[in-house]
């Protein structure tokens, strides 16, 4: 019997050491707390970043609210929300990007069909680029994209803008990749993602962009895909895929792990916590959250990700206001 409890936990090691493996759950490696609520009340499917020092949630929608064009930015220095200046066009599945000192909103969805009543669905995709100025307090609207879509994952690398995937207007999700160079005001296209797919989780680190998970239609179609960008080359590769299959999770990047938190099927949401360890090339598992979450996104101050909002119930359900936040111990550093 010991020799072979020996094997088990001998192959246990040598399968844990292989790249792409998740390991077991490991509590030490962080802890979640919350901090003050949003001052505006529920929000989900904002727009999330940080810069300078600050969480900002722009756009998304409420039950009741479809388009929110507000926003507002939370200072952990003194544990308190306060709004910003209102965005030209109100959205929600927007995403935000930080860079050169300014936010950037990246398409969206808005309105809902004549009638409809309940969780909003996606309608109405739009093509916007928005840029705030947290100095100034001001907005202005950029060069909007070539192609409207929602839902659209966004990161900023090389000074530039790339918007990838999504949805448009007829409702079908898109392999399209564009990119926006804020010198000249204008996109131009580059190699379509791999797989068409929204809602996946997308990040930019060390020279790449990483995207993964999402949705290839429906909210069951979720995947657990991991394809890389190289801008230098103008192509994709596949990395290890992550450990669950999720849609409407939430990537945030510290020191060499890029977390991946939450989600959501038809059924539920995620609670799950991984993350990928640029440096060994495999996923680890981290300790879960409180509850399930999706549609929300993580902003990164220190050694913390910062979630804002979301819902903690499938689609439109359980919007909250809430903020939680996932603290990475240097154990796992």
């Amino acid at each position: 019997m010991d020799r072979c409890l020996a094997c088990v936990f001998a192959t246990a090691l040598i399968f844990s050491q292989l790249p792409g493996w998740a390991q077991s759950p490991q509590p030490a490696l962080g802890e979640w707390i919350k901090r003050a609520s949003m001052g505006m009340g529920i929000r989900t499917e904002p727009g999330v970043v940080a810069l300078n020092g600050k969480v900002y949630a722009i756009g998304g929608s409420t039950r009741v609210l479809d388009d929110l064009a507000t926003g507002e930015v939370y200072d952990p220095a003194t544990d308190r929300w306060s709004a910003i200046a209102t965005m030209p066009s109100g959205v929600n599945h927007n995403s935000a990007v930080a860079l050169n000192g300014k936010i950037y909103i990246v398409g969206g969805f808005s309105g809902r069909p004549p009638g409809a009543t309940g969780p909003r669905v996606h309608q109405g995709a739009e093509a916007h680029l928005q840029e705030y100025d947290p100095i100034s307090n001001t907005w202005r609207k950029l060069a909007p994209m070539k192609s409207p879509r929602g839902s659209v994952g966004a990161a900023a690398l090389d000074g530039k803008i790339h918007a990838l995937g999504g949805r448009g207007r007829d409702v079908a999700t898109v392999t399209t990749h564009e990119v926006y160079d804020p010198a000249a005001n204008s996109w131009s296209d580059r190699a379509p993602m791999p797989t068409a797919r929204d809602h996946m989780a997308t990040i930019a680190v060390n020279g790449r962009i990483h995207v993964v998970g999402g949705r290839l239609n429906e909210r069951d179609d979720n995947v657990a895909n991991h394809d890389i960008y190289d801008p230098e080359t103008n192509s994709w590769s596949v990395g290890p895929p992550a450990p669950t299959a999720r849609s409407g999770g939430q990537f945030a990047l510290i020191d060499d792990f890029i977390v991946f938190f939450g989600g959501e099927t038809s059924r539920r949401t995620f609670s799950e916590n991984e993350a990928f360890d640029l440096t060994a090339n495999r996923w680890i598992i981290l300790p879960p959250g409180p509850t399930g979450l999706h549609a929300s996104a993580g902003a990164v101050l220190g050694d913390s990700v910062y979630y804002p909002g979301g819902s903690t119930g499938p689609g439109g359900d359980a919007i909250t206001d809430q903020l939680l936040v996932f603290r990475l111990r240097r154990a796992l550093r």
